[in-house]
């Protein structure tokens, strides 16, 4: 087999891998990414449909949760070498959320960042401090020589520009201030932000909700993102987000968000 020139690498919130598991298998017959970063199983550990995703090329690595969160990483013939399943700095949180592995010669980090609503108030506080634990960690990672990839649903919508209608969110815990000086905190380390980097200024949108075919008319969010640590950064070939899984019937609210790079 000729060795390959690129690597594509791939985030997708499915929303309920019970329920989207025909989307997800399809998904990656048509695209085969690499390497994939999935959130929001809403489903246990038990329940997780290692099998199907075997039979269809990929090994896998999960962390369930009944009913809400969870995270895997699938590596396309390959199995995913698991280094972490959660975010260091607060023994007590047991939600599902992060998880880490070497993947295709990448370090690979999985999030599934708190929406943080309704703000103020505790669940936005909990984000908060969980950027804070993903900015102490990141830092560990950013300046390596391995080539580390931090991707998923972040949850924060970076810049006006990344929404269709910046005044509707204005009260969103996406959009705070807060939210965005985190984020900003991340890309300050060194992190390169790959779809913003190919796409210049040109609007990209990942996540479309289910309201007044939002979908059908891209009046869209983006807040699923690809962080590239400098070593990756210099790979960057292409980006893109696959929106036609969103047009499907019954599809997740975000589309599979990905960048390829040139393999090492």
């Amino acid at each position: 087999m000729p060795r390959k020139k690129t690597l594509k690498l791939a985030t997708f919130n499915v929303n309920g891998i019970g329920s989207r598991l025909p989307h997800l298998l399809d998904w990656l017959g048509k695209e085969q990414p690499d390497i994939v970063a999935l959130q929001e199983l809403k489903a246990t550990d038990q329940a997780f449909p290692a099998d199907a995703l075997e039979k269809a090329g990929y090994g896998a690595i999960w962390h369930g949760q009944a009913s809400w969160n969870g995270v895997a990483l699938l590596g396309r013939d390959s199995m995913p070498v698991e280094s972490r399943r959660d975010l260091p700095g607060d023994p007590s949180d047991k939600q599902s959320r992060y998880i880490e592995a070497a993947i295709h010669g990448i370090v690979i980090g999985g999030l599934y960042l708190p929406n943080g609503n309704p703000q103020p108030g505790p669940k936005f506080e909990y984000k908060l401090q969980w950027m804070e634990r993903l900015r102490r960690h990141a830092t560990t990672m950013v300046d390596v020589a391995q080539p580390v990839a931090l991707m998923g649903d972040f949850n924060v919508i970076p810049t006006d520009e990344d929404v269709y209608d910046p005044r509707s969110f204005r009260k969103d815990a996406l959009l705070q201030p807060q939210s965005r000086h985190a984020y900003e905190q991340l890309l300050e380390q060194g992190w390169t932000d790959s779809l913003r980097q190919v796409f210049g200024d040109e609007r990209i949108y990942t996540f479309w909700d289910y309201f007044r075919q939002h979908a059908e008319r891209d009046r869209g969010l983006r807040i699923d993102h690809v962080l590239l640590n400098p070593v990756l950064a210099k790979r960057l070939k292409k980006a893109g987000v696959d929106r036609w899984v969103r047009l499907q019937e019954k599809a997740s609210d975000h589309a599979p968000t990905w960048v390829e790079v040139a393999a090492d």
